[in-house]
């Protein structure tokens, strides 16, 4: 049949090794898919996400037996086992120590993990003399996506670390040209690999590398969470060109999936911003572009205080709290569930208004909600809720910025110009908790601060919120 065969010990074959260890590669496969239907819903988003771990053992087990290449060396089996115990301690690590509001980062950085890994495999694949021309062409693919992958996650990193000489979009004269010559470039060289050059693999994984840099370093920080769901399916990408290079299943199916639910979170990202694809890749956010300036929107502002927010929490029926990165950065998230059930005991609606792109990757504050116990039904969507708005007595804007920015409705030079936004000055009042009138990613003022129906409370989130709960509680004894 396929190669060496188990016995039953009389010397009748059982079962073919290599078509079991094929056979257990689609059983994984097929976890990771059930996995990534589960993960669409937060109600089971923690059973997939443990469905396509127990995928990804089982791939590693069937590399481990060696079933799949009975004829290698047995020491070539213990580097994977040295390997599976190292990124389990980094993992284990990164998991227990990253603070809930750097995961983005986290997340930004496991992207370029993934494409670095493709990229060395091929590299390694390309060492032991592989000549065939298919597998050549995967090698060159595998090592321009994952080197790409790699340095433009290292730069998104930087700008959601907001590392100072990162933080800003910053683009090169001819900018356009010289990411296009260095793609044709790459795709000159990756013939010339396919052609049997392998001393040029090194310059092409170095010239993917620089493109990384000079695609991702011109994107303004309101578009990272695109990036990051572009970044993730190219490191999805990278990895199913690695399995065509060294003839993995796994790999193949696995990496396909990821790349093509990178591509469609990405749309999503894209349709939520109002913004194309092609935009975000090639357009830069500039802050400059609007005509509006801070002292002028800010002339008019109102600050509010804890006992005052209390009184407009105490006469209204309907409250909808509107989360955004601020509330991540204050890990305010157990006292906005503790302030919606005192204010659910005195029998007032409580909704929570969630923009798409809100934080600073997909889905950011749906996870820190579900961490504190927020019932998933009253995570409302930015186009659930935007139509019924304007029946909200209070409408407490924590922590958001840039998704609730008017400028995106009417200036349209702004970079945010045409991005939805939860329309939170539609309410009757509107109490912004914010520690300063700092701008968000997008670095532009934002007018509904200064709106008459707005009340600025200027102080860190979860103190804020605990002040608003003991102002309710001295209220009602």
């Amino acid at each position: 049949m396929y190669g060496m065969q188990v016995g039953d010990g009389n010397g009748e074959p059982i079962v073919d090794r290599i078509f079991l260890a094929r056979m257990l590669y689609v059983a994984g496969s097929v976890l990771f898919i059930f996995g990534l239907k589960l993960m669409s819903h937060p109600r089971t988003a923690v059973r997939g996400n443990l469905l396509g771990a127990l995928g990804m053992l089982l791939a590693i087990v069937v590399v481990l037996t060696g079933w799949e290449a009975p004829q290698a060396h047995r020491m070539y089996y213990a580097l994977p086992i040295v390997g599976a115990l190292m990124g389990a301690v980094i993992g284990v690590v990164a998991a227990l120590f990253t603070r809930i509001e750097a995961m983005p980062q986290l997340v930004a950085l496991f992207n370029g993990f993934g494409g670095l890994a493709s990229a060395l495999v091929a590299g390694g694949a390309l060492l032991e003399g592989m000549t065939a021309t298919d597998a050549l062409v995967a090698t060159a693919a595998s090592g321009i996506i994952g080197a790409v992958t790699f340095s433009g996650s290292c730069i998104a990193f930087a700008k959601l670390q907001e590392i100072r000489y990162f933080k800003r979009p910053v683009s090169l004269p001819f900018q356009h040209a010289i990411t296009g010559g260095l793609g044709l470039l790459l795709l000159l060289m990756g013939w010339a690999l396919a052609g049997g050059s392998f001393w040029i693999y090194v310059p092409l994984v170095i010239v993917s590398l620089v493109l990384g840099v000079l695609l991702v370093n011109p994107i303004g920080g309101a578009d990272m969470p695109v990036v990051i769901a572009l970044l993730n399916s190219y490191s999805g990408l990278a990895a199913a060109a690695t399995g065509f290079v060294i003839d993995n299943y796994v790999l193949i199916i696995s990496g396909s999936l990821v790349g093509a639910s990178g591509i469609i979170l990405t749309r999503i990202m894209c349709r939520a911003m109002n913004r194309s694809l092609t935009n975000v890749l090639f357009g830069v956010m500039d802050a400059s572009r609007t005509g509006a300036t801070a002292d002028d929107l800010y002339a008019t502002v109102r600050s509010t205080s804890a006992e005052e927010v209390a009184m407009l929490l105490e006469s209204a029926q309907r409250v909808v709290i509107i989360p955004g990165y601020g509330l991540a950065v204050a890990q305010a998230q157990r006292a906005v569930r503790e302030l919606q059930q005192i204010l659910e005991q005195q029998g007032k609606t409580v909704e929570y208004a969630i923009h798409p792109v809100a934080g600073r990757m997909p889905g950011h504050m749906n996870v820190l909600l579900a961490e504190a116990d927020v019932e998933y039904d009253k995570l409302r969507e930015m186009d659930d809720i935007n139509p019924t708005m304007d029946t909200v007595d209070v409408a407490i804007v924590l922590g958001a910025n840039d998704v609730v920015n008017p400028l995106a409705r009417t200036d349209p030079n702004c970079p945010i110009a045409g991005m939805p936004i939860i329309d939170a000055d539609k309410a009757r009042t509107v109490v912004v908790i914010k520690r300063s009138l700092s701008p968000g990613f997008a670095g532009i003022p934002n007018p509904l601060f200064a709106m008459p129906n707005t009340l600025m409370y200027f102080e860190d989130g979860q103190k804020a919120v605990r002040q608003i709960i003991a102002a309710l509680k001295e209220m009602s004894s």
